[in-house]
Order: C-alpha cells, then sequence, then structure tokens
C-alpha cells in the first residue's frame, strides 16, 4: 500500500513524544538543560556523518577525497537567501504559535514553538525522508520510512520529554512532506537520478547538523531558512548534469 510508510512514521512519532510527555512530569529541571545539549550533541553527530558519506569518497588509490563541496556551498548560501526572503522560520513559529494556541496550551511554556520547530526539521529534512518517501510512491517498497519510524520514535521521546508537547504536533508538517513527496514521487521519477538524491541527502544532514547547533549551544542558525537549500541539487542536476 503506497503511503504506508508516512503512516506509519506518524503513529511512531506519535507514540514516542507521548511517552516522551510521559516521562518528562518525572525528570527534574535541573536534568532538562544537559539532556537538550547532550541531545544537541548527538544530532550534531547525526548531522555530521550523513554530510560526510555524501561529500567523501575513496579514489582509486585508496585515499579519502572530496566532492560536491561547491554546490553544497552555492546550495547553502542561495538556499539560505531564498528562506530568508520568504521567511520561512518566522512562518514556523508563527504556525506553533497558532498551533499552541488552538491547543490551549499555557502561556508560560515557551518550549512548545521550540519542540515544534525542532522536531519538524529534524524529522522532515534528512535523507532517509526523502529516499524513503520516494520509495513508497514509485515501487510501494516502505522499509527505508519503517527504519526512520524507529528513529522518529526514539528522538520524539527525547524531544518530547525535554521540549514539551509542541515537539509532538511536528507530525502534521511531516505527514504533509512526506506525504507529499511520495504521491508526486511517480510523476517525478523521469527525472530523478541517483547522483539528485545524494546531494539532497548531504545538504539536509548539513541543516541536520545546524540544528544540533542550536540544541547544545543555543540558537545559533536560522535553520528554517535554509531549507530551500535542500532544492538547489535538483537544479543544478537539472540544469548541468547530463
Amino acid at each position: 500500500m503506497i503511503g504506508l510508510g508516512t503512516i506509519v512514521n506518524c503513529i511512531a512519532v506519535i507514540v514516542g513524544c507521548t511517552v516522551g510527555l510521559f516521562i518528562k512530569k518525572g525528570i527534574a529541571p535541573r536534568f532538562e538543560d544537559i539532556i537538550k545539549k547532550a541531545l544537541g550533541l548527538s544530532t550534531m553527530y547525526i548531522g555530521a556523518s550523513g554530510a560526510l558519506v555524501g561529500l567523501l569518497k575513496i579514489n582509486e588509490n585508496g585515499r579519502l577525497e572530496t566532492q560536491g563541496t561547491m554546490l553544497m556551498i552555492f546550495s547553502l548560501v542561495i538556499g539560505a537567501i531564498i528562506g530568508e526572503a520568504l521567511r520561512i522560520e518566522d512562518r514556523l513559529d508563527s504556525m506553533g504559535e497558532k498551533l499552541k494556541k488552538c491547543v490551549k496550551v499555557n502561556d508560560s511554556n515557551s518550549k512548545f514553538v521550540e519542540g515544534f520547530v525542532t522536531n519538524t526539521l529534524v524529522i522532515c529534512v534528512g535523507a532517509m525522508a526523502i529516499v524513503g518517501s520516494l520509495n513508497d510512491g514509485i515501487s510501494g517498497d516502505a522499509s527505508t520510512l519503517y527504519a526512520k519510524s524507529i528513529l522518529d520514535g526514539v528522538i520524539g521521546v527525547i524531544f518530547a520529554s525535554t521540549l514539551g508537547i509542541g515537539a509532538l504536533f511536528a507530525v502534521i508538517p511531516m505527514a504533509i512532506y512526506q506525504g507529499g513527496i511520495t504521491l508526486a514521487a511517480r510523476f517525478i521519477e523521469k527525472y530523478l537520478t541517483d547522483a539528485m538524491i545524494s546531494d539532497m541527502g548531504y545538504v539536509g544532514s548539513i541543516l541536520i547538523f545546524a540544528i544540533g547547533v542550536n540544541l547544545a549551544f543555543g540558537k545559533k542558525f536560522k535553520t528554517g531558512n535554509m531549507l530551500p537549500a535542500i532544492l538547489v541539487p535538483i537544479v543544478y542536476n537539472l540544469l548541468f548534469v547530463k
């Protein structure tokens, strides 16, 4: 069944975040900051490892060398300019505030929007979300999304336990994002290449690294405004790669 992968993924996020909310009640406030920083370091590692898989290769002499560095730079710069012009992060924050009002969360819960935006970015921008949704839509193979569901469930537990109920509502944009890719997959299949998907994946992983920095050290990057960077490799591959 096409689309089952995203459905399972949504259920995993909901279950994980629900468990995290129960755990949160038993966590003393003094532990929340150190847990958040530990999560930030973990997220940085996940992002860095994903990026290096795409940016490094072993040459014919058995040595590591870089590839795609200029595409990475242009993707981030152009994506950041577009995202800043569109004020994507402000719109995500606004969406979080509206959800906060809809669920009537106490105004003193300042972490609601942070939890919503952070979890949304983490579970949406990675390579598994893109590749898994494409495979699900093209061949009905949801195995990648099933694996992602396990990871997202664990992430949901941690985010909800430290950032609160806002993390749970990240399931809404994730369902729209992954569901949209799955539904469009068969129509765009003929334009997709392995190189294009790989390039999108490592750019997304760099954004995950930036999210980790924000978690560990306080907000340093407007990561939401960098989201269009994931689309730049598509344009590059369509125009310049034969």
